[in-house]
């Protein structure tokens, strides 16, 4: 799925939970208010400044450099659509 088919379900969940913890604000404990209002502006800010603006931003900026995989996770999977790298074949000694 591309990013533009999944932002308006990730928007979708970052309202839910916002307002879910807006909810545990109203409560009466002081550790749930506190709570509830520290994950609501949490949610709040990672939904609208950190992937609306910093993310593309960082992004557009690195360029090829997102996709980067240093040598020591050469062991990952591939999820890409790019076909695997050839493995070179082994001949026998002697041949």
């Amino acid at each position: 799925m591309a990013s533009g088919h999944t932002a308006s379900v990730v928007t979708s969940a970052a309202i839910v939970m916002v307002a879910v913890f807006a909810i545990l604000a109203t409560l009466g404990l002081i550790d749930l208010k506190m709570t509830g209002v520290g994950l609501a502006v949490a949610v709040l800010l990672d939904a609208t400044i950190v992937r609306a603006i910093l993310l593309p931003a960082t992004m557009t900026l690195l360029g090829d450099w997102n996709w980067y995989l240093p040598h020591w996770l050469e062991w990952l999977p591939r999820n890409g659509l790019e076909p695997p790298a050839e493995v070179p074949s082994r001949t026998p000694l002697g041949t």
